[in-house]
């Protein structure tokens, strides 16, 4: 992230599906809408109150875009990071707004009260951190194409497994 981002994570819950859109040069984008609010004990009334929710929309790119729209829907409560970002726009009536929006890292789903399932994606040309998936021809990843499966002995790798120990 660039010098002078304001970065943020936000919990909540999605207000709607995500809507997934094309633009005229064929990128995906998703955008979707988290509400969240926080609780307090009011000392006043010893009872616990919701303090004003905060709507934030949401956009993310690409295959990200799909991703997101493939797996979270209305009411999922979600962790999402991101960058606020403000722009302007005139509507059809000729008006000035301005909006401040999140423009998305990555978004996943809360995990408190909720459980999930990942499937990994295999991906061709390159993974999150700019290197090739793509494995080498004696390698056995070379046959299912799977960027997470395990090299084999011969390949200078050490054997180490990155999976979490529980």
């Amino acid at each position: 992230m660039a010098q002078g981002d304001i970065n943020v994570t936000i919990v909540g819950n999605l207000v709607r599906d995500p809507e997934l859109r094309f633009t005229k040069n064929g990128q995906a984008v998703a955008s979707f809408t988290v509400v969240s609010s926080s609780r307090y004990m009011d000392k006043t009334t010893n009872e616990w109150k919701d303090s004003d929710p905060v709507y934030m929309n949401c956009n993310v790119w690409r295959e990200h875009a799909e991703n997101v729209t493939n797996s979270l829907t209305k009411g999922a409560r979600v962790l999402v990071t991101g960058k606020l970002k403000q722009r302007s726009y005139t509507t059809k009536e000729g008006q000035e707004r301005q909006v401040v929006e999140l423009e998305v890292e990555d978004v996943g789903p809360a995990l408190r009260y909720a459980t999930a399932k990942i499937t990994k994606i295999a991906r061709e040309g390159g993974n999150s951190f700019g290197g090739n998936t793509s494995a080498p021809a004696s390698s056995p990843a070379a046959a299912t194409e799977d960027p997470w499966a395990t090299p084999d002995a011969g390949s200078g790798w050490n054997g180490a497994n990155d999976e979490a120990p529980f």
